[in-house]
């Protein structure tokens, strides 16, 4: 074995990290840590998740399949067991992956009996995983444990313990998102996080398979100090968005649908309010929130990379920074992520490969080619020397990560977004649709976007000269030519990337033929 050579893998993901957040972007918020990952491996500009929100995602990004194909499409849909993931493919190369974090994957229910407690709950973890410690939005017992210890008293609902103290000296001229949580910044659950993924390096010897995933950062939007105070509201700019909020729902049906179903403020700052009519002071300080959050993140991943070069791991180990989904942050008067805007979908991704092979690439970045969250699976089981699945529908960035063009490359992203809502028929019943009905699909290059809907109108976005998605082209007769093309790409690439099952074997005379093939 040469001293570079893969030996583990360190796969971590964020919540909600949108992504055009990094300094090396040329964005305000400062992330050195993972500027200096990008700087030694590479960073991929043009990145896109397949869906919103968490746990699906995060299914797309663990089984490499888009969401016609698992049809994990909410939280709290089942994930079919049938399926494979990047857990389950390690392990028969003799790794035991390891997660810290969470995964949001509601388990088949197929098989269990209904008084089963795992069928009351959406984080469930993905088959394949053993767990490490569980940090999520629901379940968070040792990172709880922990706070008591240090003499913390938890909330009824504990998970309130993240909420600002609101009689923090500020909060009444900054806004509630000013003030810290009653932790500080070396008892977050990102630091709790950090600290378990560092105590595993120390301990353990190579091979390893680390999933660390890290829940900020998403909501709720309070940062511990100093983070709090890192980024001045003053010097943060405003959502781009219409001058008022019924000039936005014009756009579309489905924008007014999320428009009037925001939701309240006591997701992001602790309080019941309508998030969209906030005074523009508090929605910069909440941006400035969420930017401390980042950070913080950021600080904590320097000191797991720290640690790998201690343990002297770092030569030996695959890196791939992430993150599930972005958030809207206030543009065109949305918080969180859920539609069709660039701001929910584009996400970063960092991956650094120790190997000699990856020096050619070292410190450049993909800003010509797109990529999807669908492409990690089959890039760690390519460099780990194993054939992706037939069920990946994603392919390895392994030409970009050595420093070749690949000969052939997808040359826009997609993604889609399921509004159905079972329990209460919200989108059901505002549009008269069935559940299956209530879907988007979203195709863009650097031209345009197109987003088809079963019955709801469509839209198009000249992308050049339009980059925030403000005037849809979609009935606009000169551009007729254009949706008709965008729709037919879409159409192609919905034949291309259906499930394959078993389409791609048949029963002879001689016994089973199969063909492997890829489909890009």
């Amino acid at each position: 074995m040469t001293d570079k050579e893969i030996r583990n893998i360190l796969l971590i993901s964020v919540d909600q990290w949108r992504g055009e957040c990094l300094s090396s972007a040329g964005h305000m918020v400062q992330t050195p840590n993972l500027d200096k990952l990008a700087l030694d491996g590479l960073a991929f500009r043009k990145h896109y998740t397949q869906c919103v929100p968490c746990g699906p995602s995060r299914t797309s990004l663990l089984t490499s399949m888009y969401a016609m194909n698992h049809r994990h499409v909410s939280n709290g849909t089942p994930l079919d067991a049938t399926f494979t993931n990047i857990a389950l493919e390690v392990r028969k190369k003799g790794y035991e992956p390891i997660l810290y974090g969470y995964t949001d994957t509601p388990v088949d229910p197929r098989g269990r009996d209904k008084n089963d407690p795992d069928l009351k709950t959406y984080c469930g973890v993905m088959p394949g995983f053993k767990v490490g410690s569980l940090v999520s939005e629901e379940m968070a017992v040792d990172w709880f444990g922990e706070l008591e210890v240090k003499g913390h008293q938890l909330p009824e609902n504990q998970f309130d313990i993240t909420i600002g103290k609101s009689d923090y000296p500020g909060v009444k001229e900054r806004g509630l998102s000013f003030a810290p949580p009653a932790y500080d910044k070396d008892s977050s659950d990102t630091a709790f996080i950090a600290d378990k993924l560092i105590n595993y390096i120390k301990i353990h010897k190579d091979p390893w398979f680390l999933h660390g995933v890290f829940l900020r950062p998403h909501p709720p939007l309070f940062a511990p100090e100093p983070y709090n105070t890192m980024y001045n509201p003053d010097e943060i700019e405003m959502p781009h968005r219409a001058g008022d909020v019924e000039t936005e729902k014009a756009q579309h049906p489905y924008l007014e649908f999320a428009l009037d179903n925001m939701a309240k403020v006591g997701a992001y700052m602790g309080h019941e309010e309508n998030v969209r009519d906030l005074p523009d002071h508090e929605i910069k300080q909440m941006r400035a929130a969420y930017y401390g959050l980042i950070s913080e993140v950021d600080d904590q991943i320097g000191r797991v990379i720290q640690s790998l070069k201690d343990a002297d791991q770092y030569d030996k180990t695959l890196i791939i920074f992430t993150s599930d989904h972005a958030e809207q942050l206030g543009d065109h008067w949305l918080w969180g992520k859920l539609g069709y805007f660039d701001e929910s979908c584009h996400i970063p991704l960092i991956i650094r490969d120790p190997r000699k092979n990856a020096d050619a690439s070292r410190g450049q970045v993909i800003d010509r080619h797109f990529s999807e969250a669908v492409d990690i699976m089959p890039t760690i089981l390519d460099l780990m020397g194993m054939k992706p699945s037939m069920q990946c529908d994603g392919h390895s960035l392994r030409s970009f990560i050595e420093g070749r063009k690949p000969d052939k490359w997808r040359e826009e992203a997609h993604w889609e977004v399921d509004f159905r809502d079972l329990k209460g028929l919200k989108a059901e019943e505002r549009f008269d649709l069935t559940s299956d009905q209530c879907v988007m699909t979203i195709i863009r290059d650097d031209d345009f976007k197109y987003i088809h809907f079963t019955t709801l109108p469509s839209l198009l976005f000249d992308l050049k000269n339009d980059p925030n998605e403000v005037v849809n082209l979609a009935e606009n007769p000169d551009y007729t030519a254009i949706v008709l093309s965008y729709a037919q790409k879409m159409l192609s690439w919905r034949q291309n990337y259906a499930a394959r099952r078993m389409s791609h074997i048949q029963l002879t005379s001689e016994g089973v033929l199969e063909r492997e093939y890829c489909r890009i």
